[in-house]
């Protein structure tokens, strides 16, 4: 396994460190804050469905397209683009923070 070759006090200091405490908590409140509003959305058009059926049936134009539509449409884009927003920051901040902790701990 990967983890077995890995020293313990690497490991220690790793898990010590401030900034690992720091990229531990940034990321952590990022993907629950991301979470929550993810929930919102999601949940807010369940609620929409739910209660407001009227709503959402109500036609755009002469076709058959309905309000529902370019909202399920728009829930499906939203859950796109904040998986983009998580992948950008952690390709970036939180990559940049994890370079830093590991030459800190290794030199």
């Amino acid at each position: 396994m990967h983890g077995d070759n890995v020293e313990p006090d690497l490991v220690q200091r790793i898990a010590t460190h401030p900034r690992y405490q720091e990229l531990k908590t940034r990321r952590s409140r990022f993907g629950w804050t991301l979470t929550a509003v993810m929930l919102a959305v999601y949940y807010g058009f369940i609620v929409l469905v739910a209660f407001d059926k009227e709503l959402l049936a109500q036609r755009l134009g002469a076709g058959v397209t309905t309000l529902g539509m370019p909202i399920g449409l728009g829930v499906i884009l939203f859950t796109i683009a904040i998986t983009a927003v998580y992948v950008r920051r952690a390709n970036s901040e939180f990559d940049e923070m994890t370079e830093e902790i590991k030459k800190a701990v290794q030199g």
